[in-house]
């Protein structure tokens, strides 16, 4: 059954789900519960040393590293990219889609390159976000911070109600999966070789790159893949307009959206987080991830693509929208006159 979202105004968070309308905002939603913070020094270390491999990765990339590794490294950036947007979020915390088994396959083997955690426990993080966000049971609460929701909630121990609410979240529809069975019993085998082993071997073995220049470039290449998923968390939770829902922190963000291949339509998901674009218009310019399952629908891959009506978005827009939305088309109230009276009408129907 999918977990019900009656505690916080966040939208649906599946098809089967009745709407929220954010009429009054829950006092924990404007003022997270002070505590102290317990760090975590084993990952505070890790995530120190990711990034200053990163900037060598860089460093190298422009002094000794073939033109291949780059092109290597960018190649796996987007593949790991749609582990997490296509597979881990859309397909498997959302379920906004279905996928035979093939593709199943391909999304868990991209999410395992990705390195950030079984499809499970990904999901089960993201379903918490959404049932409660902004609230000390989500956990990477954008209401802490900026460095909190990026990536400070990776660095200190959970929120007690992270792990007591997080016991009700329902993810018996992802263990009846063989596929994501399989990764989480054996991911600590999976994931070095997937993630670091086989990037770092193929350019060895392809075109003699040296070791150092492998395996640092692939660092920079897994950081960044990080940091686009964390910039959903933060930056897409703070910075931009909410067209769609103006009670809630999620924001429309452009950047986010390149970066992330079209997760930074974040008012919109928050809003329908059942809509297998994550947006309204769904631009492969902006929304790679789209793109792909579009892609993948087409050959008969990914089927039950879930989407939001052009009038039940227009509704939601006028009660709860902060009016940034863009003209609607024609005959919207804003469009201007001149602009009606200048069209350009073919083939009417005859008087």
């Amino acid at each position: 059954m999918a977990p019900n979202i009656s505690s916080v105004p966040t939208g649906v968070l599946h098809e089967t789900d009745d709407e929220v309308l954010a009429t009054h905002v829950p006092p924990q939603l404007h003022k997270p519960e002070e505590r102290k913070m317990q760090l975590v020094w084993r990952n505070i270390i890790l995530f120190v040393y990711l990034h200053l491999g990163a900037l060598y990765g860089i460093y190298l990339l422009f002094t000794g590293a073939s033109i291949f590794t780059f092109f290597w490294a960018m190649f796996l950036y987007q593949c790991g990219g749609l582990g997490i947007t296509a597979g881990a979020h859309r397909l498997w915390a959302h379920k906004s889609y279905k996928a035979k088994w093939p593709l199943r396959a391909l999304l868990t083997f991209f999410n395992t390159l990705a390195f950030q955690d079984a499809v499970v426990d990904w999901a089960r993080d993201h379903r918490m976000h959404h049932k409660y966000s902004e609230t000390d049971a989500d956990p990477h609460n954008a209401k802490r911070g900026f460095f909190f929701a990026h990536v400070g909630w990776l660095l200190c121990r959970k929120h007690p109600e992270v792990k007591q609410k997080g016991k009700n979240i329902d993810l018996s529809d992802l263990y009846d999966d063989p596929i994501l069975r399989f990764q989480k019993k054996h991911y600590l085998i999976l994931m070095p070789l997937v993630s670091f082993v086989m990037p770092t071997a193929v350019p060895m073995i392809l075109w003699n790159e040296t070791f150092l220049n492998a395996f640092m470039v692939n660092l920079f290449r897994y950081t960044l893949t990080l940091n686009a998923t964390w910039l959903v968390n933060s930056a897409a939770h703070i910075f931009g307009d909410k067209p769609y829902d103006r009670f809630i922190n999620p924001s429309e963000n452009i950047s986010v959206s390149i970066l992330a291949m079209g997760e930074g339509w974040h008012n919109y998901h928050h809003t329908f987080p059942w809509d297998y674009k994550t947006s309204e218009l769904g631009k492969y310019t902006t929304n790679f991830t789209a793109a792909f399952i579009d892609f993948m629908a087409k050959i008969g891959q990914a089927y039950d693509l879930k989407s939001v009506s052009t009038e039940l978005i227009r509704k939601r827009v006028q009660r709860t929208g902060d009016g940034t939305h863009e003209l609607w088309g024609w005959g919207d109230k804003d469009q201007d006159k001149e602009e009606v009276r200048d069209a350009i009408i073919t083939h009417k129907k005859d008087a």
